[in-house]
């Protein structure tokens, strides 16, 4: 099994990362053989989407190909987007663009919302009528929001407070969640019925 992991936030460094490899080494405690890929949009460098992709570019094989491979090679997806102005980032939205259903089809995606005060729901509401039009992402019912961001997830072990504690165990309880959707959807992609060919992009 193996996840791929979008931290979303544009700034190095930042508290997105923090929890995007918080979930990595969350998976990797629950499930010793997933491999967990995680893409840090601060230092991916993708260019925002052009027609370019739809043609035989070097450009969008250099920038988007070793991406695109290993969203080919996951069996789920998750987002980490911190809540900027009630909205997820720029590159957030264009990473969706950029992604098609050769990369996401029919796998299951977890949304995961951060913002250093009491906020964050807005990136989940966003993404979930957003998203996953025409890559067929699959968002499962769950998702997270990691709230006071900076005052959580800090050290290694048990939670400095309640409040972190109940955050550790959230994520690992719906990392389970995830995995299972991962395992049911492999059946799905397996059963010959998609056909992206006659139908690839969503209503």
């Amino acid at each position: 099994m193996k996840y791929f992991i979008l931290s979303g936030s544009h700034r190095p460094g930042s508290q997105s990362r923090k929890v995007a490899r918080f979930i990595a080494s969350d998976i990797q405690s629950q499930y010793p053989d997933a491999a967990s890929f995680v893409l840090d949009i601060a230092t991916a460098n993708l260019p925002f989407w052009d027609e370019g992709m739809w043609e035989d570019s070097e450009k969008w094989a250099k920038a988007w190909g070793p991406v695109a491979a290993q969203l080919r090679d996951s069996d789920a997806f998750i987002v980490v987007a911190p809540e900027w102005g009630g909205m997820v980032p720029a590159g957030v939205k264009n990473f969706f663009l950029l992604a098609s259903s050769a990369e996401l089809g029919h796998k299951p995606g977890l949304i995961v919302g951060v913002s250093e005060t009491r906020g964050g729901a807005y990136p989940v509401s966003e993404l979930r009528s957003s998203s996953y039009k025409n890559n067929y992402l699959c968002y499962i019912p769950e998702h997270l929001i990691v709230r006071n961001v900076t005052e959580v997830l800090n050290t290694d072990g048990h939670g400095a407070s309640s409040e972190d504690q109940y955050i550790r165990d959230r994520i690992s309880y719906t990392i389970r969640v995830l995995h299972t959707y991962a395992e049911a959807l492999k059946h799905v992609r397996k059963s010959g019925v998609i056909d992206t060919k006659t139908y690839p992009y969503g209503m």
